[in-house]
């Protein structure tokens, strides 16, 4: 079998330290290798597998569309492109709205940023993100987010993007100890930056409501801090549901926790929207936005925008997720979960603190000391040890994500319990054998 390691450029590496084994298959929750072992997977590959690999509905979808119609351009109808649509405004609650196919979440995320300048009637209105943020990597989605990792490429100014601080309640960067004064001083941070431009300058603010790779779970009184903030001065507020959204953590969009006074102008969308079985983004628009671009032109789209079979593996996504029960049993299992990694906590020294918990999401922060909570390593660099653990999780069949000091949990919402259960007494076992000391 050809080896990918001599003639293909992978992303987020360095090259010549890429050696990952080859996936030839899977079911369900595991991956499988061409050696013939199966890899559990505990973060959904990149947060995007919510159903887990190979999920016979959404195959059988794709098989049957690409018998009768494989492609056609979106100047022209297509059945699925028209039903998912429909699905999605309905599962959003957004009545009267418009939804924009897109190939992916970074130029969902672009997209999203040109409908609210055209909408709002300001060309070059500032975007407002935030630090410690992740909204894709071409140019405009790097200045968008507020990654370490990339900030030497891009000049967010130069894009029309402020940042602010993150709701990041384990470091707050506004000084505060209870997570939900600094959720509240992060929402009036971003006023305050739309007040110290003008509202009339500014043309949306795009925020991550829940789950991210940054590790940052904000407080339950974030969000509808910025909704007010935002509504109140006029500014559209665009949900970066990427990641979060069908059933990472609990709803079907993250934002839905807060019920419709939560609701954004815009969200993007990708990822699970598949269920990653095909490429396929969306920005969702409400019937506000939709409305005033209804008559005007849109310079915008790529060749494969609306793919007929990515949508109808998207159709069949939504009605699995749906007929299964993933959204609710997301957060259910997410609950339990979230309890296993406290009682973890309570063991081991070395985790500083766990967050997420609204489904099948949740981070655990590897400390060098819990009381001071100084980093093992300074972000957003990895600790040797953890590499480590990580590397013998594998050995033992289990593929757990890090980033940083973080080991994020995003198992696929088909996860069987007594499965996730070993898969957690398989990290409980490495963190006494790889971090001895702080247990």
């Amino acid at each position: 079998m050809a080896n990918e390691r001599d003639s293909v450029l992978h992303s987020w590496c360095v090259q010549s330290a890429w050696q990952a084994p080859t996936v030839v298959g899977g079911s369900g929750a595991h991956l499988v290798l061409e050696d013939g072992r199966r890899i559990l997977d505990m973060s959904s590959l990149a947060e995007c597998s919510n159903l887990g690999h190979q999920h016979p509905r959404v195959v059988a979808a794709i098989r049957r569309q690409a018998e009768q119609l494989c492609f056609v351009t979106s100047a022209w109808g297509a059945q699925p492109r028209a039903e998912l649509a429909e699905a999605l405004l309905e599962k959003a609650g957004f009545d009267g709205g418009r939804v924009f196919f897109t190939l992916a979440g970074a130029d969902a995320n672009e997209n999203a940023v040109k409908f609210a300048r055209q909408a709002s009637g300001k060309p070059h209105g500032l975007i407002v993100t935030r630090d410690r943020s992740y909204h894709g990597a071409s140019y405009a989605c790097m200045a968008l987010s507020g990654d370490a990792r990339t900030s030497s490429q891009i000049d967010p100014e130069a894009f029309g993007v402020l940042h602010v601080p993150p709701p990041d309640t384990y470091h707050c960067p506004f000084g505060s100890e209870d997570a939900q004064a600094c959720g509240e001083r992060a929402a009036a941070a971003v006023a305050d930056t739309i007040d110290q431009h003008g509202a009339s300058s500014v043309a949306a603010v795009l925020m991550e409501p829940n789950a991210g790779t940054n590790g940052i779970v904000p407080p339950d009184s974030y969000w509808p801090g910025l909704r007010e903030a935002t509504r109140a001065r006029g500014v559209w507020l665009i949900a970066d549901e990427v990641m979060s959204g069908f059933g990472r953590c609990g709803e079907w969009f993250a934002w839905q926790r807060h019920g419709d006074a939560g609701k954004p102008d815009l969200m993007t969308l990708a990822k699970g929207l598949t269920g990653a079985h095909l490429p396929l983004g969306a920005v969702v628009l409400s019937a506000e936005v939709a409305a005033r671009l209804q008559h005007e032109m849109l310079y915008t789209g790529l060749t494969y925008c609306g793919h007929p079979l990515s949508c109808a593996a998207g159709l069949a996504a939504l009605r699995a997720y749906e007929d299964d029960g993933l959204i609710a049993r997301s957060r259910i299992l997410g609950k339990w979960m979230y309890a296993e990694l406290q009682a973890l906590q309570s063991r081991h020294a070395v985790i500083g603190d766990v967050r997420g918990g609204h489904g099948l999401f949740a981070v655990v922060e590897l400390v060098a000391d819990r009381a001071t909570r100084e980093p093992l390593a300074p972000w957003p660099q990895t600790p040797p040890a953890l590499h480590a653990l990580v590397d013998a999780a594998m050995a033992e069949g289990v593929s757990f994500a890090c980033r940083g000091n973080l080991i994020l949990l995003a198992p696929p919402l088909v996860i069987e319990g007594h499965i996730l259960a070993d898969a957690l007494a398989l990290l409980d076992r490495l963190l006494a054998r790889f971090f001895p000391a702080a247990c």
